[in-house]
Parts: structure tokens; C-alpha cells; sequence
């Protein structure tokens, strides 16, 4: 089971964007994350007229390592580590490491 997942809202912890909170647009792979507005950087794209793309440089989000993000914790107003909990029905979920509240409640 994942930790952080698309959708979740996150903060950056180590980077040029420490401190900044954002939700997880997609994961790349298992330790790659894109962060809506977290690391843009700008990249010179040529055009294709075949596609109908227009040349230019463009600003594009980047993945980050998923170990410089934490879950955004609303109770705490701050990020938070994650563990995993077996319910009484036998599902697991997700849940915050500093209160024990459930993530997906």
C-alpha cells in the first residue's frame, strides 16, 4: 500500500520548495511524485505541427522524491508521517503518525 497516494495533499520538506503545499497530480513511479506547482521549471519545446503543438519555452512541473514530501495533517495544520493500520474488518488504512487519526476518514 502506497503512503501518498494521487490526490493527497502534501508539503515539500527538503528542496528549493521547502515549505510549500500542494496535491499530488500523479506518480511517475514508485518513488516519483509531480506536486501541482512543486519544482516548475521551464522547458524549450520544439513544435509539431503534426500534433498541432506550438513551439516555445513552457513552465512544466517535475517529479520529486516522495521522501521530500509528507502528508498534509489539517489537525496538526502541518506534515506528517504516515503508517499503515490493519482495521477490525481486515482492511488496512492509512494513518497519521503523530495522533493516530485515520487519513481517508
Amino acid at each position: 500500500m502506497k503512503k501518498i497516494r494521487t490526490g493527497d495533499e502534501v508539503v515539500v520538506l527538503a528542496g528549493k520548495d521547502r515549505g510549500r503545499r500542494g496535491v499530488v497530480l500523479r506518480r511517475v513511479d514508485a518513488e516519483l511524485v509531480v506536486v501541482e506547482g512543486v519544482n516548475r521549471v521551464k522547458k524549450h519545446v520544439r513544435p509539431n505541427p503534426m500534433k498541432g503543438e506550438v513551439g516555445g519555452i513552457v513552465e512544466k512541473d517535475m517529479p520529486i522524491h516522495v521522501s521530500n514530501v509528507a502528508l498534509f495533517n489539517p489537525a496538526a495544520q502541518k506534515g506528517d508521517r504516515v503508517g499503515i493500520k490493519v482495521l477490525e474488518d481486515g482492511r488496512k488504512a492509512r494513518v497519521f503518525k503523530s495522533n493516530g487519526e485515520l487519513v481517508d476518514a
